[in-house]
């Protein structure tokens, strides 16, 4: 069986035996270790603590430090010992943003990676040897061969191997240290290095899924990720790593396992040849969105965080990119780039742009630049050349002018000057006899001397500064390669987006929730590929040293009501027609989510809105029933009608739902739809008549909205009972009131149109 095999069939077990457990506690998903360590860092995680905190029901002592704060560790071995103290609420715990969820999953599991693989270093037989087979089954596909070793019963990974795998190392230490193992050549170096990485990230990713389902979270598509970035030092964002929380207290309840994170790593070559393994300073991780009509929801969790490096993260779809910054106070990332606390990669760019490749095009093309300078020499250097041809003419005319002199000329240098002015030959030198001949045939020798000695000068200086041009357009060409590079990374076409109260909203409806560090795109057909981006942000902008930074990518398919509080799906319980309720809407398992909306409820900060909808006939769209637009109504079910009314594809669409979402504010949704069978439903009013001619409404349009408000009325019974069973009497009348006012508020949407719920008694 070869690892992928190996790797399905993890899976299928992992969600096989996990679909038995109980709904409302977890008892069974993690042994008393797992589930004490899992309430550690739940607890110590704000993040967590804030969003599933209160469905860890701790029931034991409470220990308190001196400064009264608890102590996490003692009551972390008390439920060890004693497993009965915590009950975990998983059914709520579900309805938790699935990103959070994933991210307590996943630290589970690099804190079981990290003591599993500490046990095998330091040659302990008390670790779990079908885990470290799991490990070693992803190790041992992208191992070289060169790393194996023979021991007495079968081949295995030589023991120094795992030396790589100590945490506490940064990764320039990893590089020295595996340099040191002359079993391996340099390519086998990189090649172990990347077969680590490959298996931590595997191993990582099953048993944060198998921690993910315990705590019963569903999905269909889930990929876990593990990138680092940076010089490969032991740089501050290392040292910092995850023991300080969000507030810089020292926190001792998370993973030391920062040095677990991969590096995406290159092989380069020095000016004596010899390679040497170098880590990228931007990691990218291609992934693709879930498809299926369904949500891709993208949790994001920075380690590593530099509080004076601002953490940079790029997500590119379609040419798109969204660009998430951490913040100056704390490690979380938002769309918004305001830092004022240090570096940014966008600084980074702009000096590089602005300052340093502008001052080489000043140097290159400005106005005293070597472009100008070299014009005017050539210039120069024409002009010179001018000079030098007129006066050597001058010299060359001047044998052939009659010079004027003070002394007569006797007869017989006249018949010489004569004679050889006739033939044009050597002899004219003879003539030029006089002083002032002499004299102006020196003048102009020492003229062209000088002008041969310029154009010299010229020429050269020429020469040096092409040269010099050479040279500092290659190191301008250095730093525009790396501008382009910096600039390719951030994109070019940067997703516009609006705020309110910490969500963001791009201009394609993608959406990050600053709350939970949740990215998502909208539901596709199909899956569309994207791209994730870690950024090391470097010390300069012609530095090559990058403080390190580490991310953990969690990316699901999510229903675009996975985190609802509360979730009623009624399916097939109104009578053909008809929309008398016959059954209660809620149930000795919705106790604990009913406590959490009442709660809301009299929270008076939180505004509290209804939307309830007649939706007419559905469709089944893949994942979720969805208003159909285009109906074709039947006259009757296909076949015989006994049984196809019964079929699956017509009982799912005679489908109501009632949601609750607590966030930022409370939003309730009431929605029914009917199948798409045409409805005998006898309407006598007059209103309800006039808006189905006006606004071409169908009987089943009608229909659902009496369902609708069927729905509405139930809820409001039932509100009013509970509330009176869970809460004191004054809470329970300012629940009630507020409820039934919302209520009566609401109007009920049909189509174009809307109707006050009176209207449909």
């Amino acid at each position: 069986m070869n690892s992928n095999e190996i790797m399905k069939s993890y899976y299928a077990a992992i969600i096989a035996l996990l679909s038995f457990h109980s709904v409302g506690q977890l008892n069974n998903g993690l042994n008393p270790i797992e589930r004490a360590y899992l309430f550690h860092i739940v607890k110590k995680s704000p993040i967590l603590n804030k969003n599933m905190g209160r469905y860890f029901d701790y029931q034991g002592p409470i220990i308190n430090l001196p400064n009264n704060t608890l102590n996490y560790d003692s009551i972390e071995l008390l439920i060890i010992n004693q497993p009965d103290l915590l009950i975990i609420r998983k059914g709520e715990i579900a309805k938790s943003p699935n990103g959070l969820i994933a991210e307590a999953a996943n630290k589970m599991a690099l804190w079981e990676l990290n003591k599993l693989l500490l046990s095998k270093r330091n040659s302990k037989k008390n670790y779990d040897a079908q885990k470290l087979e799991l490990f070693e089954t992803f190790l041992n596909e992208k191992l070289p061969k060169a790393a194996y070793r023979q021991n007495e019963s079968a081949i295995e990974p030589h023991l120094k191997i795992y030396n790589c795998l100590n945490p506490s190392l940064s990764l320039d230490e990893k590089i020295l240290y595996i340099n040191s193992l002359r079993f391996l050549s340099a390519d086998e170096q990189r090649l172990t290095l990347d077969a680590i990485s490959y298996a931590i990230n595997k191993y990582v990713e099953l048993r944060a899924l198998e921690t993910y389902l315990s705590l019963g979270g569903k999905t269909e598509y889930f990929t876990n990720i593990l990138i680092a970035a940076g010089d490969g030092s032991n740089t501050s964002g290392l040292l910092q790593e995850r023991e300080k929380d969000e507030h810089g207290r020292w926190n001792k309840g998370l993973p030391k396992a920062v040095g677990l994170f991969p590096y995406q790593l290159i092989t380069t070559s020095t000016d004596k040849k010899v390679k040497t393994i170098e880590p990228e300073r931007c990691a990218r991780q291609t992934l693709k969105t879930a498809g299926l009509n369904r949500l891709t929801n993208i949790h994001l969790d920075v380690w590593g965080y530099n509080s004076k490096k601002q953490t940079t993260v790029v997500i590119e779809k379609n040419g798109l990119h969204y660009h998430l910054f951490g913040s100056g106070e704390s490690r979380f990332l938002t769309p918004d780039s305001s830092f004022n606390s240090g570096a940014t990669f966008q600084s980074i760019i702009n000096d590089l742009e602005f300052d340093k490749i502008a001052k080489w095009n000043n140097k290159i093309d400005g106005k005293h630049g070597i472009d100008n300078r070299i014009m005017r020499l050539e210039k120069q250097k024409s002009e010179t050349e001018i000079k030098i041809k007129n006066k050597e003419k001058e010299y060359s005319d001047l044998g052939y002018t009659p010079l004027k002199s003070n002394k007569k000329q006797t007869r017989k240098v006249a018949r010489k000057r004569k004679k050889a002015l006739k033939k044009k030959s050597g002899n004219y030198e003879l003539i030029l006899t006089s002083k002032a001949q002499r004299s102006e045939r020196k003048k102009i020798q020492n003229q062209l001397i000088e002008l041969n000695s310029a154009y010299t000068r010229y020429s050269q200086r020429i020469i040096d500064l092409i040269q010099e041009k050479k040279n500092a357009t290659d190191k301008r060409a250095v730093l525009q390669s790396r501008l382009d590079y910096y600039k390719d990374i951030m994109g070019y076409r940067w997703a516009a987006f609006k705020e309110k109260d910490g969500l963001f909203v791009f201009e394609d409806s993608s959406t990050f929730d600053s709350y939970t560090q949740e990215f998502q795109f909208k539901p596709s057909e199909k899956p569309e590929e994207f791209e994730v981006r870690l950024v090391a942000i470097p010390e300069s902008s012609i530095s090559t040293s990058a403080d390190e930074v580490m991310l953990h990518i969690n990316v699901m398919d999510a229903k675009p009501d996975y985190n609802a509080r509360i979730k009623l799906k009624l399916n097939d319980v109104f009578p053909s027609d008809e929309w008398k309720l016959k059954q209660e809407l809620f149930n000795a398992t919705d106790s604990v989510s009913v406590h959490v909306f009442f709660e809301a409820l009299l929270n008076k900060k939180l505004k509290f809105n209804i939307v309830a909808r007649g939706r007419g006939i559905g469709k089944w769209n893949g994942n979720r029933i969805i208003k159909d637009d285009t109906p074709n109504e039947l006259n009757q079910y296909p076949g015989d009608p006994k049984y196809s009314k019964m079929d699956t594809s017509f009982v799912r669409l005679r489908y109501s739902e009632v949601i609750v979402y607590i966030n930022r504010s409370i939003h309730l949704e009431i929605n029914s739809y009917t199948d798409p069978i045409k409805s005998n439903l006898l309407i006598s009013n007059v209103h309800i008549q006039e808006a189905m001619s006006k606004y071409r409404l169908s009987k089943n349009d009608i229909l659902s909205a009496y369902r609708t408000a069927e729905l509405m009325n139930a809820l409001s019974q039932e509100i009013s009972i509970r509330a009176g069973t869970y809460l004191t009497r004054e809470n329970a009348k300012l629940v009630i009131d507020r409820f039934n006012k919302a209520i009566e508020k609401t109007r009920i949407y049909v189509g174009r149109t809307s109707f006050k719920l009176n209207d449909l008694k």
